[in-house]
């Protein structure tokens, strides 16, 4: 019994506030719609608070209550997470209003939306990209704006995320043992991203994935493999130096060494 008055009073005033913002939007007095909206808004009930700010849109177009009701309009999308049609009011409003106060904030905003549609690693990366073009051209608009130096942060997270989609693409194709696909495209993210924290370990994992392709050759076309291989060790020892896998990369390359010189000896002792 007791549930049953429950989903009656839930279900009353439901029907109750249904009613009540059905009568708001039949009004036709512009300002009482706006104040609704308004006091929507403030209550962060985004999604009736924009329907009434649709409403008003013919009244109050070329007016100056316009800006800021648009400005509001296009937060409603953004609050409500459907930041696809965020991302849409925010480059209107920019466009609409591009000497407002707020144009710079909403510029922002516009790249903000695509980062927050930004998907798992695992997926495409449209929006991700979208990002960093769009908050590096709000940098080179605004460079001295408190804004640029988040903006500088949210694209080195995006640039991280593309790094370990290229990354877990090698790993697979070394996982698979597509060892040369590997090499490839673990040379492709060390090209891509030079200046990450990983280049010495993703320089180490060609040099791993060129041997093991080297191992698994015909024995005609080993030589010419394993020499691929000492020549990403050799580039590796000038490039760094200093790195922690300095001493992986020398054994590689004399493990090579080694295998070369066996596979002459061999075709000298075939020879005679």
């Amino acid at each position: 019994m007791k549930r049953l008055l429950t989903f009656l009073l839930i279900t009353g005033l439901l029907t109750s506030c249904v009613s009540k913002f059905a009568k708001i939007q039949k009004s036709k007095d512009t300002q009482y719609k706006l104040k609704m909206a308004e006091q929507f808004y403030a209550k962060k009930k985004y999604n009736l608070a924009q329907q009434l700010f649709e409403d008003v849109f013919p009244y109050i177009k070329g007016t100056s209550q316009f800006e800021d009701v648009y400005y509001k309009f296009a937060y409603c999308s953004y609050y409500d997470k459907d930041y696809l049609n965020a991302e849409n009011l925010f480059k209107t409003f920019v466009e609409t209003f591009p000497n407002s106060a707020k144009a710079e904030e909403c510029e922002y905003m516009r790249a903000y939306s695509y980062f927050r549609q930004s998907p798992k690693v695992e997926l495409d990366q449209t929006n991700t990209n979208k990002t960093i073009g769009l908050m590096q051209a709000f940098i080179n608009t605004h460079p001295t704006s408190e804004r640029a130096k988040e903006a500088s942060k949210i694209m080195d997270l995006c640039r991280e995320k593309l790094e370990t989609k290229e990354y877990k693409s090698a790993e697979l194709y070394y996982n698979l043992g597509y060892y040369k696909a590997a090499a490839i495209n673990f040379t492709t993210v060390s090209e891509n991203f030079p200046d990450s924290k990983k280049s010495d370990e993703y320089k180490l994992l060609v040099i791993k994935s060129y041997f093991k392709y080297a191992e698994m050759s015909i024995e005609e076309k080993q030589q010419e493999r394993y020499e691929k291989v000492i020549s990403e060790c050799v580039d590796f020892l000038e490039r760094f130096k200093d790195s922690k896998y300095s001493a992986e990369a020398e054994r590689y390359k004399n493990l090579s060494n080694n295998y070369i010189k066996n596979l002459k000896n061999e075709q000298t002792k075939k020879a005679a």
